[in-house]
């Protein structure tokens, strides 16, 4: 096993950081998908004089792990951009503790000091919205561009917040990946996508253990989205998307019952953004009904939304989509995963 931190002072230094542990959190329902605690033994990185705290304050966290070959080369896997937040510890005998929030908490803390509106297409406004803080950010689409309708923000709204909210516009969501690009995409459909990764728990395999949930807390099976924008003089529009898959345990009308969720934005201007935007709340709003924790050896790899397959003990085989993850910088770790929903592979 083999991993990198390097930390980039805002000075224009890079260090490579001897490290002791640590580990990367992923986790697809939080709005900052990826956190970051690093430890290291050095006491000298604790900011002591105001030069060392100009140097700290805006430093970013570049995190990788993958394997050493017997020959002396490695091959790294990035796993995160961190903004530093904090730098901690015994300032005499150490260890130190860094901790670092993904990309998007450097949107999300520029909050709006006057109203700011959002026009023209989900990524137009999208990336206007990321590069108004960073203006050097890459913005990748995967997304079919969808007009939107004028969205108002008001003083001290959450900019972050306001880019989800119009990503949703077109059924799709945003965020930062490893590499620290910001992207906009949608959720891979788990019964038609590849998997990337198999978890077998036979010889040779990276099955550690597994189990699964039930659970009908929070769990609808409709989302009725709606969209009104009186600024642009565009007629009310909604749509209901139902889970209409009559075998699924969350079924529109069947033993489940209805249960539907609501969804609104201005940004909703056409029966089809309406469809879209409750597809994907309704993809997440269902997704608890099944889900799983699996633990198996590392793959620094892996992004939440990526389709596994799974091989259990007693040979059921399962597709599960990545919800969360951590990854350990050290060795000997687990590697928890839990998925967001789990389907029997036929």
């Amino acid at each position: 096993m083999a991993t990198r931190v390097q930390l980039f002072l805002t000075d224009g230094r890079v260090v490579d950081l001897d490290h002791t542990g640590g580990s990367v959190t992923v986790d697809r329902g939080q709005a900052i998908r990826r956190t970051c605690t690093v430890t290291c033994a050095d006491p000298t990185l604790i900011p002591r004089i105001p030069a060392d705290q100009l140097a700290t304050y805006g430093a970013r966290l570049r995190v990788a792990r993958g394997v050493e070959y017997g020959d002396g080369t490695s091959e790294l896997v990035p796993i995160g951009v961190f903004r530093l937040d904090s730098v901690d510890g015994d300032i005499t005998d150490g260890p130190v503790t860094l901790q670092g929030k993904g990309l998007e908490c450097t949107v999300a803390d520029d909050k709006f000091t006057e109203p700011y509106r959002a026009t023209g297409t989900v990524v137009g406004a999208v990336t206007a919205l990321i590069q108004r803080t960073l203006p050097d950010a890459d913005v990748l689409s995967t997304i079919t561009d969808t007009p939107i309708g004028s969205r108002t923000f008001d003083v001290e709204a959450d900019p972050w917040a306001g880019a989800q909210e119009i990503a949703a516009a077109a059924g799709a969501e945003v965020y930062t990946n490893a590499d620290g690009v910001f992207v906009i995409a949608t959720l891979p459909d788990l019964l038609t996508t590849e998997p990337v990764w198999a978890i077998e728990a036979v010889e040779g395999g990276v099955y550690i253990s597994g189990s699964r949930a039930m659970s009908s807390d929070d769990v609808y099976n409709g989302v009725l989205a709606r969209g009104e924008n009186t600024s642009d003089n565009a007629p009310p529009v909604s749509a209901l998307v139902v889970d209409n898959d009559t075998g699924s345990p969350t079924y529109w009308g069947g033993p489940f019952g209805r249960r539907p969720k609501f969804y609104s934005s201005s940004t909703l201007t056409t029966v089809n953004a309406c469809t879209q935007a409750a597809t994907l709340e309704l993809a997440k709003a269902k997704a608890p009904n099944a889900s799983g924790d699996i633990s198996s050896l590392p793959n620094p790899a892996l992004e939440p939304g990526d389709v596994i397959r799974v091989t259990h003990p007693d040979d059921t085989r399962e597709l599960h989509q990545v919800a969360s993850f951590s990854v350990p910088l050290d060795e000997g770790g687990d590697f928890p995963i839990t998925t967001i929903s789990a389907k029997e592979d036929t």
